[in-house]
C-alpha cells in the first residue's frame, strides 16, 4: 500500500492530496540531506539492550547518557548490538512516557550530541510515544489557549460519543477535565493518566507534526523506533478504540516512510495484548518489523514456579513463522511490570490469581484494569523477574540457577533478545522505590551509580557477579551459533511435562536442540527425532552426549549441537560460577 493510498483511506483523496503533496517535499529534503545509514541485521549476533538513560547514574566528569555509554562499552561492548534507549526526552510523569518537548533530550540526561555518539557504537532504539502526550507539555497549554496549530491536536468527544465498549488498560478514569484561558472546563480523553491526553489522529496536520518527528529521530541516529501504545492511537464512537483498521494504517505509513528515507531501519510496535491481536501488527509482512512476545514473560515464569512447562510447550508449538523480514522481540523483564493479560487462553484459570498472589508474597504489587462489567482485574506484576522464581530464603545458587534458565528460555524462542539492564547486571526488588502511593513500577527502575555496580560485579560469587558472568557467556555462545538466526526455523518438542523443548534450525550442521527442565527433580531423555544425529556436543562446554540418554538436573538447561566446532564453542567451565550443563 502506497503512502498516497494510505493518507486517502485515513482523510479521504481532496485531503490525502493536500497533505500528499506537503509530505513528499518533507521526504525529499530528507533524502537529499541525509544519505541512508547502515540498517540493523536481524541475524544472531543481534541482541537488544533495555534502559533508562539514567541507569548507571553520572559521574563527576560525565552526564548519565555519557556515563551509561561508558560503562555499556566496558560491561556489554562485546555482547549487545543495540541500545533501547527508554525516552530520554523532558518530561513530566510516567518515567518518561509524558513528553513535554519531543524535540529536545533531556538535559538532565545529556544531549543529542550524547545521543548521536552513543549512536557510533550501538545500534539505537528510540521511542515514538505519539498516542499521547503530557498536558504540561506547549502542545497541550496550546489546545487550551486554542492556539493553532494546536486547537485538535487533542480529543474533546462529542456528547453523542459512545465510549462504552472503550478498552481500559487502566483502573483510571476514561476522560479527565481541564481549565482553559476563560475557565472553561474541556473534557479531554486520557487513556493512561491525567497527565497525559491522547493526540488526536484525526488531525492531519497532527500526523504530518509525528512524521516531523519521526524523520527528526532517523536523522538523530535511530535504528529502531518504537511505537509506543500505537494500538489505542485511533478513536472511533461505538467501538473499543483498540487495534482499529486506522491504528493499522498508521504502523503502515511510518514503516513506508522509514523504508523510504532510512532503509534497514526497524518498526517495533508496543501492543500489550493476547498474542493474536498482538502479532497482527505485522500486517502482511508491511507492518512492523517487530513485536514483543507479550506470553512469554508469564508464560515462562509460571513454567518454572509450577515446574510444569505444559502451558509454555502448548503456547509455543503453536507459534508461526512471522513474515519475511519480520520477527519477534523476545523479552522477559522491562521497564514496565509483567503483563499477564497475553495469558488470556493459555493457561487454566487460577493461574493469574496464583502469579498475582506470589508477586505479593515476594515483596512485589499487582496493577489492575477495569472490566467493562465494572469488576477489575490483574493487568501487570511488578517485581523484578529474578525476585519472582526466588522462594524467600532460597540460597544463591538455586536462585541464580532458576532465574538464567529463564533468560536462556528467552535467549532460544526464534527471534531477537531483549536484555533488561536489570537482568543483565542481576538486581533485585527495589524496594526502597515503593513508598506508599508511589508508581508500582519503581520496583524495577532502580538507578545504580555506574562505579556502585562495577564494585559489586567484582564480588566474587555474589548475585551480580553470578548472573553477569554466565549471562555474558550465553550471549557470547549465541552469536557464534547460526541456528540461532531469527529465520533458522525452529520445532516445539513435547517430551515430558517439565521439560521445555526446541530445536533451532533445520540443517543438520546449524541445528540447536535446546531443552530445560523447570523442575526441582532431574529428569532423564530420550530425544528420537530422525533429524538429530545419535550424538549431540553441548554448546556450553564441548562435552559430547547421547541423544537417546539425556540427564537434566534440576532447573538445568542443555544447548546441544550436532558440530563441534571452536566457533561454537565458548563457554569455559570455572567452578565458581558454572551452572550445569
Amino acid at each position: 500500500m502506497k503512502i498516497a493510498e494510505i493518507l486517502a483511506e485515513l482523510y479521504g483523496a481532496e485531503t490525502a492530496a493536500e497533505y500528499g503533496g506537503k509530505l513528499r517535499e518533507k521526504l525529499t529534503a530528507f533524502k537529499r540531506k541525509h544519505p541512508p545509514p547502515p540498517g540493523f541485521e536481524l541475524d544472531e549476533k543481534a541482541a537488544l539492550l533495555i534502559t533508562y538513560g539514567d541507569m548507571a547514574g553520572r559521574t563527576p566528569t560525565a552526564n548519565p547518557l555519557r556515563t551509561l555509554h561508558e560503562f555499556l562499552l566496558e560491561y556489554a561492548g562485546n555482547m549487545i548490538s543495540a541500545v533501547h534507549i527508554l525516552p530520554f526526552f523532558p518530561y513530566s510523569s510516567d518515567a518518561g512516557f509524558a513528553v513535554t518537548d519531543y524535540r529536545q533530550v533531556d538535559p538532565r540526561l545529556g544531549s543529542w550530541r550524547d545521543i548521536e555518539t552513543f549512536g557510533r557504537d550501538f545500534s539505537l532504539a528510540f521511542d515514538a510515544v505519539f498516542n499521547h502526550a503530557s498536558v504540561k507539555g506547549k502542545w497541550f497549554q496550546g489546545f487550551l489557549s486554542g492556539k493553532p496549530p494546536y486547537r485538535n491536536w487533542f480529543i474533546e468527544p462529542e456528547t453523542n460519543f459512545d465510549s462504552s465498549r472503550v478498552f481500559r488498560p487502566r483502573a483510571l478514569p476514561l476522560f479527565h477535565d481541564y481549565a482553559d484561558l476563560n475557565g472553561e472546563l474541556r473534557r479531554v480523553w486520557t487513556t493512561f493518566s491525567a497527565d497525559q491526553a491522547d493526540l488526536n489522529f484525526h488531525s492531519p496536520d497532527l500526523l504530518l507534526e509525528l512524521i516531523d518527528l519521526l524523520l527528526l529521530y532517523l536523522a538523530r541516529g535511530a535504528r529502531l523506533i518504537r511505537l509506543d501504545a500505537i494500538a489505542f492511537c485511533w478513536k472511533e464512537s461505538g467501538t473499543s478504540c483498540l487495534h482499529l483498521p486506522q491504528a493499522h494504517l498508521i504502523v503502515k505509513l511510518f514503516r513506508q516512510i522509514a523504508d523510504e528515507v532510512s532503509p534497514g531501519t526497524l518498526i517495533l510496535t508496543e501492543t500489550n495484548v493476547p498474542h493474536r491481536e498482538n502479532i497482527a501488527y505485522f500486517g502482511d509482512g508491511d507492518e512492523a518489523h517487530l513485536v514483543y512476545q507479550f506470553p512469554l514473560p508469564p508464560l515462562t515464569a509460571q513454567a518454572i514456579l509450577r515446574g510444569d512447562a505444559t502451558a509454555l510447550t502448548a503456547w509455543a508449538t503453536g507459534l508461526e513463522e512471522p513474515p519475511p523480514g519480520c520477527t519477534f522481540l523476545n523479552f522477559l523483564a522491562s521497564h514496565d511490570g509483567i503483563g499477564v493479560r497475553p495469558l488470556t487462553g493459555l493457561t487454566p484459570g487460577g493461574e493469574l490469581s496464583f502469579l498475582a498472589e506470589d508477586t505479593r508474597r515476594k515483596g512485589g504489587k499487582v496493577s489492575y484494569k477495569n472490566n467493562p462489567d465494572g469488576s477489575r482485574s490483574p493487568y501487570e506484576l511488578n517485581i523484578n523477574y529474578y525476585n519472582l522464581l526466588r522462594e524467600p530464603g532460597e540460597e544463591l545458587e538455586l536462585s541464580v540457577r532458576k532465574f538464567i534458565l529463564s533468560q536462556a528460555i528467552m535467549l532460544t524462542m526464534p527471534g531477537i533478545p531483549g536484555i533488561y539492564f536489570h537482568s543483565l547486571f542481576g538486581s533485585e526488588n527495589w524496594t526502597e522505590g515503593l513508598p506508599e502511593n508511589s508508581e508500582n513500577r519503581a520496583v524495577n527502575r532502580e538507578k545504580i551509580p555506574a562505579d556502585m555496580l562495577r564494585s559489586e560485579l567484582q564480588v566474587q560469587n555474589s548475585r551480580r557477579q553470578l548472573i553477569y558472568r554466565q549471562y555474558r557467556d550465553l550471549l557470547t555462545v549465541r552469536k557464534r551459533h547460526p541456528g540461532f538466526h531469527p529465520k533458522s526455523g525452529f520445532r516445539i518438542l513435547n517430551l515430558k511435562p517439565e521439560v521445555f523443548a526446541i530445536l533451532r534450525g533445520t540443517k543438520v550442521d546449524d541445528m540447536v536442540l535446546a531443552l530445560f527442565n523447570v523442575n526441582s527433580n532431574p529428569v532423564r531423555l530420550t530425544v528420537d527425532d530422525p533429524t538429530l544425529p545419535a550424538r549431540l556436543y553441548s554448546l556450553r562446554n564441548g562435552e559430547l552426549t547421547a541423544s537417546d540418554n539425556l540427564y537434566l538436573n534440576p532447573f538445568e538447561f542443555k544447548w546441544l549441537s550436532a558440530t563441534h566446532s571452536n566457533n561454537f564453542v565458548y563457554y569455559k567451565k570455572i567452578t565458581s560460577y558454572t551452572l550445569y550443563g
